[in-house]
């Protein structure tokens, strides 16, 4: 074993005769891989690289001066002062039978490992240790660790002295082969020490809370090695959409932020169509400074963030840590506070948008029945109009169609409305509605206009109504109204709805269909309310409208009467003859104008006709 050792030491020392004079500045790696006997919380560690180490310099009365950039970006630095059996700095692993970089923390990178180029004790002091964080403030803590950088076998030792906190026994690493381990005391205090047993052995990490100074005294029978770290916790931050986006632009930025001066220590940004998670943001801190997650809409997006719920839940899968975690906080910015050592913190932001509905008009084959049609679209909420629009444009096209996309209260229920406006009438077209939902969702969507949908959160709705023309057509409506001429009592002064009152019973009829009736096909058989009674003194009066109707209408010979017990199918049928001014015999009353009532062209053709008759 020595010789492997003595064998090793001259690879040290050829590399160290390499280095030219110190560096001003180094990094940490962490190891690529746990090994086969590595602590699960590999990853918490960044060892120090010494690769500018220069061992002449180092044994001077000033020292060698170190500056390493840590993965937060915090800068540390120390100086180190070597004395007694040469060092060098070494690649991970220092020799075949060592545990860290055999059995744990394979792949650091760099030098990390001080190595003994002769037998004998080396005493390595680190001082002046300080931390400058990447922003503002200053680091309230960090972990400085040590560590078996070789292997201590019998005769050897190792030693770490702190004036910051107590030694913590944090991690081990298992030996090559075997369950040996080189006795170990002192844990709990600031002098943690390693005596050497025979075989292959294991190498245990250690830790002291926020020292200045740490010195490390080897000793070697055939070679001895030492490592430092910085002990650090890891945070990852990301973005997942919980529904649908509220617009195909909507994108997001996360960040983890200094608390203080609000620097961006990581960031993120979703991208694509798809909901996530996306790709995170990562920090590993080697330093305990106060962080902030914070959640916004990336540039370019069309949607304010006040568009969505954002909701953040951490996990820490280290077990034991007393850092709070929050789950489902609704916030876009989060005082998270420090992280502790060892913390492996994944925290994700959810956005669920609120409920959002659009209703949109479009038009079917044909366009338009009438030129001057337009039509009012509407999203309510009881009788309170929440969104509208109304239409332009003309033939088949529709102008400001789509009411804005609004949002809306998840749970309450929403009618989805159209009305004429212009010249329409709905009756002239068959409407159809479609609604899509961009999120995948159990809300029912309505199928026909003036439908309701009750909306849930991450709905994003859009309905669109699709109203086609009727072939050519005749529509016809009737309207019938009445009103007072006099009464028994009063006369035509004011009169009164008393029996024995006269009145004008009348039938408003018009056409909306843009096309004409057939000629002399028209037929009004009107069932008489039963608190009217009409007879000889009916006296038909015809009004023409406006548009004409284009009919005529002959009081002698354009009415007639029923007493049938079933209403007449045609004028022939109607064949009572009144015996009375008002008869109540009189069950229908059958008028018949002659002519082909003309068409619509946007504002429907009409006639009145009105009968007098006497209240019962």
């Amino acid at each position: 074993m020595a010789l492997k050792k003595l064998i090793a030491a001259l690879f040290a020392l050829l590399a160290a005769l390499c280095v030219a004079g110190p560096a001003m500045a180094a990094p940490c790696y962490y190891a690529t891989s746990q090994g086969a006997t590595g602590p699960a919380d590999w990853q918490t560690y960044c060892w120090l690289d010494f690769s500018t180490y220069n061992d002449t310099t180092a044994r001077t009365t000033a020292g060698q001066n170190f500056s390493f950039t840590l993965p937060d970006g915090t800068v540390m630095a120390f100086n180190m002062r070597v004395s007694g059996a040469a060092t060098s700095a070494s690649s991970s692993p220092s020799w075949s039978g060592s545990a860290v970089g055999n059995t744990a923390f394979l792949g650091i990178a760099g030098r990390p490992i001080l190595y003994q180029t002769a037998g004998g004790t080396t005493t390595i002091q680190i001082s002046g240790i300080t931390l400058t964080p990447p922003t503002s403030g200053t680091v309230s803590a960090y972990m400085f660790v040590g560590a078996d950088g070789e292997s201590s076998n019998s005769g050897e030792s190792l030693s770490f002295q702190t004036n910051g906190g107590n030694w913590q026994l944090l991690d081990t690493a298992g030996p090559i082969s075997g369950s040996t381990y080189p006795t170990a005391s002192g844990a709990g205090t600031s002098n943690f020490s390693v005596a050497g047993a025979n075989g292959n052995v294991g190498a245990y990490i250690v830790g002291s809370v926020s020292p200045t100074q740490v010195t490390t005294t080897l000793v070697g029978g055939g070679l001895q090695g030492t490592m430092f770290a910085v002990r650090f916790a890891s945070i990852r931050l990301n973005t997942q959409i919980a529904g649908a986006r509220v617009n195909a632009a909507d994108q997001f930025a996360f960040s983890i932020n200094a608390t203080s001066g609000g620097a961006a220590l990581a960031s993120g940004t979703s991208s694509g169509a798809t909901l996530g998670p996306f790709t995170a943001a990562a920090l590993s801190s080697t330093a305990a400074i106060p962080i902030t997650l914070n959640q916004s809409m990336a540039s370019g997006s069309s949607s304010a963030i006040g568009k969505y719920r954002s909701t953040l839940t951490c996990t820490n899968s280290t077990t034991g840590s007393s850092t709070v975690m929050p789950t489902n906080v609704v916030t876009t910015s989060y005082n998270f506070g420090t992280l502790r050592f060892g913390d492996a913190v994944q925290c994700s932001f959810t956005e669920t948008p609120f409920p959002h509905l659009t209703l949109t008009k479009m038009l079917g084959s044909g366009g338009r029945q009438f030129s001057g049609d337009q039509f009012v679209m509407a999203i309510n909420d009881g009788a309170t109009v929440v969104a509208t629009t109304t239409t332009t444009g003309s033939g088949s096209t529709v102008t400001n169609g789509a009411t804005a996309q609004t949002q809306v209260t998840a749970g309450t229920a929403y009618s989805l409305n159209e009305s004429p406006s212009g010249t329409t009438i709905l009756g002239q077209y068959n409407a159809a509605m479609v609604c899509t939902n961009a999120a995948s969702s159990s809300t029912v969507l309505p199928t026909s206009p003036g439908g309701s949908v009750t909306p849930q959160m991450g709905d994003i709705i859009s309905c669109v109504v699709t109203n086609t023309k009727r072939a050519s057509n005749a529509t016809l409506n009737i309207a019938k109204n009445s009103s007072l001429v006099s009464d028994p009592v009063n006369g035509a002064t004011n009169p009164k709805a008393i029996p024995g009152a006269i009145l004008r019973y009348s039938f408003v009829v018009q056409n909306s269909g843009p096309a004409a009736v057939d000629n002399n096909t028209l037929l009004i058989v009107d069932t008489l309310p039963l608190q009217i009674t009409v007879g000889t003194a009916a006296a038909p009066v015809f009004t023409q409208g406006s548009p004409t109707s284009g009919l005529t209408f002959n009081a002698a010979t354009d009415i007639r009467y029923s007493n049938s017990a079933t209403k007449p199918a045609s004028f022939a049928a109607c064949t009572y003859t009144p015996v009375a001014a008002y008869d109540p015999a009189v069950k229908y009353v059958c008028l018949r104008p002659q002519g082909a009532m003309a068409g619509s062209t946007g504002v429907p053709t009409n006639f009145t006709i009105s009968i007098q008759g006497q209240l019962n």
